[in-house]
């Protein structure tokens, strides 16, 4: 059994050995409905203790929208500096295939990724690649629903954008698939698929260049610290950039681990870590000052 991780019990005891935070959202921030209690604030006060905070999310939205939406949950804006997102960094890859069409499989909300481009959504008999953003119905379908298309895109030779990494996010109390699942299926049928977003380096490097932008400088990667709810995506990408990770445990992985309270199932969260072949730097439960 490795050794126990650190927990704290505050964002506070931590701050003080790094510059800059890149903070995963929905899990840590919100959960879909609402803004984390103390989360919003915690962020806020590393700002006003010198910290740069950018915030790195596997949205398949830009981040304009992703910033109206925060202000809708009651996240305030002096809990970041910057935004960056895997639909914003997907939008700069559109731009760069050109004006030809793609496929979009995903919800009327994320046409927002984009609205204003010369590359247009068609029939995906008519399109050039495809653009996964979500499921277009997440309450009632299912990824496997989306195999009979992706075949017709397989057979075609089409690449596959997934702007969206996550399996499954939280909505409220309950887990809702989301583009990664559609992706991890095309990719196993043998698919070309480009993957935008944690745990994929594209998006930290991204991340890294908004906070050098605040500090005016590049910051050094031992003193950025990463924070995020999911191993997958959260964990795995920070370790793999070279960051410390901050894994809060009222997140994606809550009802695994069984936590409750304070407590939780130390075996079901080692046994969660081997599975996904990696661990935070230090837990808590949830993001306090």
């Amino acid at each position: 059994m490795p050794a126990p991780l650190p927990h704290i019990a505050r964002l506070r005891d931590l701050a003080p050995r790094y510059d800059a935070i890149i903070s995963d959202v929905w899990g840590v921030l919100h959960n879909g409905l609402a803004a984390t209690p103390g989360a919003p604030e915690a962020l806020a006060e590393a700002r006003k203790a010198g910290l740069a905070v950018v915030l790195l999310t596997n949205a398949p939205r830009p981040p304009h929208s992703i910033i109206e939406q925060l202000d809708s949950l009651g996240v305030t804006r002096d809990a970041y500096d910057a935004i960056v997102s895997s639909g914003g960094v997907t939008r700069d890859l559109i731009v760069e295939e050109g004006p030809v069409s793609f496929h979009h499989i995903g919800p009327a909300r994320d046409h927002s990724l984009f609205e204003g481009l010369s590359a247009r959504p068609a029939a995906i008999d008519a399109a050039e690649y495809v653009l996964c953003t979500g499921l277009d119905d997440d309450e009632s379908e299912r990824a496997e629903d989306y195999r009979p298309r992706l075949e017709i895109a397989l057979a075609r030779g089409m690449k596959l954008y997934c702007a969206n990494p996550d399996l499954v996010v939280e909505r409220g109390d309950r887990l809702i698939p989301c583009a990664g699942a559609i992706a991890e299926i095309y990719e196993a049928m043998g698919g070309e698929t480009i993957w935008v977003g944690k745990p994929h380096p594209l998006v930290y490097e991204r991340a890294r260049a908004a906070l050098a932008l605040k500090l005016g400088r590049m910051p050094d990667k031992g003193r950025v610290l990463c924070i995020g709810d999911a191993f997958r995506t959260d964990v795995a990408g920070a370790v793999r950039a070279g960051y410390d990770c901050l894994m809060t445990l009222a997140g994606i992985h809550a009802h695994e681990i069984r936590l409750d309270g304070e407590s939780y199932d130390k075996d079901a969260f080692e046994a969660l870590a081997m599975r996904n072949a990696t661990r935070p730097t230090a837990t808590t439960v949830s993001l306090g000052w």
